[in-house]
């Protein structure tokens, strides 16, 4: 089962030359000019479950993909009473 620790990231050192990036002790890689991380997730998409590369803030909070996004408001559409046409 891969994890974070199966990605290398390389980042552009000041010297030009690609420089391996350290994990975090969360397990993702701290992007600076992003202000996200990027790591491993294992989950379902497009009918698939799968290790998909993914995005958390600097809260650690997962990133949603656009479908994810559209999916958590038709749900809190539907549980305001509202059906949504998706």
């Amino acid at each position: 089962m891969p994890d974070s620790g199966d990605l290398e990231v390389y980042r552009l050192a000041e010297s030009g030359q690609s420089v391996l990036q350290t994990i975090e002790e969360n397990n993702y890689y701290w992007i600076p000019e992003l202000r996200l991380f990027l790591g491993i997730w294992q989950g379902t998409r497009e009918n698939r479950n799968s290790y998909w590369l993914r995005w958390w803030n600097e809260q650690g909070e997962l990133l949603l993909w656009g479908s994810e996004r559209v999916e958590k408001l038709a749900t809190q559409l539907r549980a305001a009473g509202i059906e949504p046409e998706v």
